[in-house]
């Protein structure tokens, strides 16, 4: 698991309600960066290191780039992190659509504290999840690319339950050379048997 903390990126234009949101999560332990517009926040993703797990907090009606807009720019970015949008003002087909395009939540102003909380928390909690499974999986990528080709070759073999001799009478090689490119195949991927290697596989098969 990761062990730096979650961040909620926060975009309100309105000073008391941004400053009044951001206190309450901080008073809860989390850690928040607040943005006085969309375009800010933009900026500011522009020109920082890739984001670890986090969420954006986003008022739907703002001066200049609507929370609506800005979330169209986030998921042109690529941005896989969880929306949830604040609105004094917003309908039900504003919900549907925000939701349909993959925001997370839409909260009804006012809202408890303990529901805003809640919300972003959960958010947070899938956003972690997601970001240490990506993790996993580009190191396993890693591990795979570190293989030579010999490996690799005997590593598609281990994986199919094939023993040793078989695999060095098809690779003409001796037993002791599939033996050896056999432990490194396990050392290099950081497994125990064929099974796992096998799972391994697979698993980045369906990628």
């Amino acid at each position: 698991m990761s062990d730096i903390r979650p961040l909620v990126l926060l975009a309100d234009d309105e000073p008391a309600l941004r400053d009044a949101i951001g206190f309450l999560l901080e008073s809860r332990g989390l850690n928040v960066r607040s943005f006085d517009s969309g375009e800010a926040l933009l900026a500011w993703i522009d020109a920082a290191a890739p984001l670890g797990a986090s969420c954006f907090l986003l008022d739907v009606r703002m001066e200049g780039m609507s929370g609506l807009e800005l979330q169209d720019a986030l998921l042109a970015r690529g941005l896989p992190h969880p929306i949830i949008f604040l609105t004094g003002h917003g309908d039900v087909p504003m919900a549907v659509d925000a939701l349909k395009r993959g925001a997370a939540d839409f909260l009804q102003k006012p809202y408890s504290d303990n529901t805003l909380v809640d919300r972003v928390e959960q958010a947070l909690a899938a956003d972690l999840r997601r970001h240490d499974r990506a993790q996993r999986q580009q190191a396993e990528v890693q591990r795979l690319t570190a293989l030579t080709p010999r490996e690799r070759e005997v590593m598609q073999r281990v994986a199919a339950g094939k023993l040793n001799k078989v695999i060095a009478d098809e690779l003409c090689v001796s037993v002791r050379t599939v033996e050896v490119a056999r432990s490194r195949v396990f050392e290099k991927l950081g497994v125990r048997s064929a099974a796992e290697v096998a799972t391994l596989l697979a698993r980045t098969a369906q990628r």
